[in-house]
């Protein structure tokens, strides 16, 4: 995993989320909810996991967030979370779903050829919510060194 000033990324994540939500699970390749409807989908499989796991928990939304970004702009997680659907196109894994969109995103990824979170959003008519400062991304070790 990678770490940051001592902390893992992940960690990082859970701390940016918890201010904002009741509970903090991870999805996809590594995390405790699998991708649906199968591994290797990209984030939208992540979302229909989480959205999936959410609802067999009550929850009525999900908010998601890639692991590989360290900081937000303050206050972009509260504008989230005042909305859904909604996601930021500066970094459109950004978002806040409701659980009960999870048919119609199960629908689009079988049926659309390019599986973009974007393309989704605008699907469903999620508000857009833009950043409004630039959002730090670690895809590699030098991206982590340049933080």
């Amino acid at each position: 995993m990678a770490v940051l000033h001592g902390r893992t990324l992940a960690d990082r994540t859970r701390t940016l989320l918890l201010p904002h939500v009741e509970s903090v699970v991870i999805a996809g390749r590594n995390g405790a909810i699998p991708d649906l409807p199968s591994p290797d989908i990209g984030p939208l499989g992540g979302i229909a996991g989480a959205l999936d796991h959410a609802a067999s928990h009550g929850f009525t939304s999900v908010m998601t967030i890639a692991c590989d970004m360290p900081w937000l702009p303050e206050g972009l997680l509260a504008a989230l979370s005042d909305h859904a659907p909604a996601y930021c196109p500066d970094a459109p894994v950004l978002g806040h779903w409701q659980t009960g969109s999870l048919g119609k995103l199960l629908t689009h990824i079988e049926t659309v050829p390019r599986r973009s979170v974007r393309g989704w959003a605008e699907a469903i008519g999620a508000i857009a919510i833009p950043a409004g400062s630039p959002i730090p991304n670690v895809n590699t070790p030098q991206d982590l060194k340049t933080l």
